[in-house]
């Protein structure tokens, strides 16, 4: 798939943590019934990635690209509606395995400042233990589009519930404090490698909500990018945006 140069472009503004518009360009929020219940990010120029259980069972979802805040009208959005949800087949929703799915939107969308895709870590991609990260969101403790940086860890990942596999990644800070919660869901686990922005992971699960030695849990984008290719070719996309490494 031939890479656009959209999702290697730099932001124009500095990282703030209080984001202002326009600092996570490909953040999206997915309604239902007029209510954010996951995020998402833009991957080129339609289609969205999120979570699969995120969308497993919904009827009817509406995307916003371009939001900044869920409290009032935002100049910059735009909407679209899904005319098609691919979950990954392989999806376990009691392990959580494969939590991933691909929305197609009803229509193509211009890339503006605020609105622009992410580039995709590809298979070959390797994040080291300590490669600090970000995960933006509104959920219950990233409202408005704050970020929270993420110490990547592939050591040791407890979870009372769940078996962490290797197409999954922990992220946390030993301490807590730090962490995407609910309402995260969906959205996006990114890196900055030079002046581009990757996305490496999916906002899956976790255990409470930055809870000291029990990180969040996200899908490796990594591990999906041959199936995330071949359904936006398979539909007749020519867009996917690629990260360089």
């Amino acid at each position: 798939v031939k890479l656009n140069l959209a999702c290697l472009i730099p932001l124009f503004n500095s990282l703030l943590a209080d984001a202002p518009p326009g600092s996570w360009p490909w953040q999206v929020t997915l309604i239902e019934d007029n209510e954010h219940f996951c995020g998402g990010s833009l991957i080129n120029n339609q289609w969205v990635l999120t979570a699969a259980h995120c969308v497993r069972g919904s009827p009817s979802v509406t995307v916003y690209l371009g939001r900044h805040s869920q409290s009032g009208p935002n100049n910059n959005e735009v909407s679209r509606g899904v005319t098609k949800i691919i979950l990954h087949p392989l999806y376990d929703f009691l392990s959580n395995n494969n939590d991933i799915a691909l929305l197609k939107l009803s229509a193509s969308v211009n890339f503006t400042d605020y609105i622009r895709p992410v580039c995709l870590a590809s298979a070959n991609s390797t994040f080291h233990t300590g490669t600090n990260s970000w995960v933006t969101g509104w959920g219950v403790t990233l409202p408005d589009g704050k970020f929270t940086d993420c110490t990547k860890r592939n050591f040791a990942c407890y979870h009372k519930k769940y078996f962490i596999t290797e197409s999954m990644i922990c992220a946390g800070l030993k301490a807590g404090g730090k962490d995407s919660c609910q309402g995260d869901s969906g959205g996006p686990l990114v890196t900055k490698l030079d002046d581009s922005w990757v996305q490496s992971g999916v906002v899956s699960f976790g255990e409470g909500c930055a809870v000291p030695n029990i990180p969040g849990v996200y899908t490796r984008v990594s591990k999906y990018e041959e199936w995330i290719r071949k359904n936006i070719e398979n539909l007749k996309s020519r867009k996917l945006h690629r990260s360089r490494s």
